[in-house]
């Protein structure tokens, strides 16, 4: 996924804040209005709607002589597919993943233990370590006892073999 420049960045957020799903979209001037403070040429962000068109993080639709912008995927969408790419920069994704899950805030990490606790089926009573061994008091088990994991953050990272793929 393609990361986004500061001017880019200010357009989607307008597009995420100001179209909701349903909606048939906003125009060039409706965005241009919304980036109050900036001063944008109208043909600047006719420019940044259409480079955004052309990378596929917003779609368009004619509506008479002007076209109509929603955005692709919502914020969230995009920010996962983000985490994601960062993943596949190389290294060990699970020693990347300890990494993040030790320093994400206690809501965060209850955010986390609820969705991988939905993810695979789990209720209440199965996230204790007695359970399935997914999800414990002490967060998501991540693989195995987690040993190897911790010497993988610890210690080098390891390299995938040049084209291996990584996994989703």
């Amino acid at each position: 996924m393609t990361r986004l420049g500061d001017l880019e960045r200010a357009v989607m957020d307008v597009l995420w804040d100001v179209v909701p799903g349903t909606s048939d979209g906003v125009t060039v001037r409706e965005v241009a209005d919304a980036l109050d403070g900036r001063e944008l040429a109208y043909t600047t962000v006719m420019t940044v709607l259409d480079r955004l068109a052309g990378k596929g993080m917003v779609q368009r639709e004619r509506e008479g002589r002007a076209w109509r912008y929603r955005p692709a995927a919502s914020r969230e969408a995009h920010i996962a597919q983000l985490m994601l790419d960062a993943l596949d920069l190389g290294g060990s994704r699970d020693a990347a993943l300890v990494r993040f899950a030790r320093s994400v805030t206690g809501t965060e990490a209850e955010v986390l233990r609820a969705a991988l606790g939905s993810e695979a089926g789990l209720t209440g009573s199965d996230t204790t370590a007695g359970g399935t061994g997914a999800v414990g008091p002490a967060g998501p088990s991540l693989a195995g006892s987690g040993a190897e994991l911790t010497d993988q953050v610890d210690g080098p990272a390891g390299r995938r073999p040049a084209g291996e793929a990584a996994e989703r």
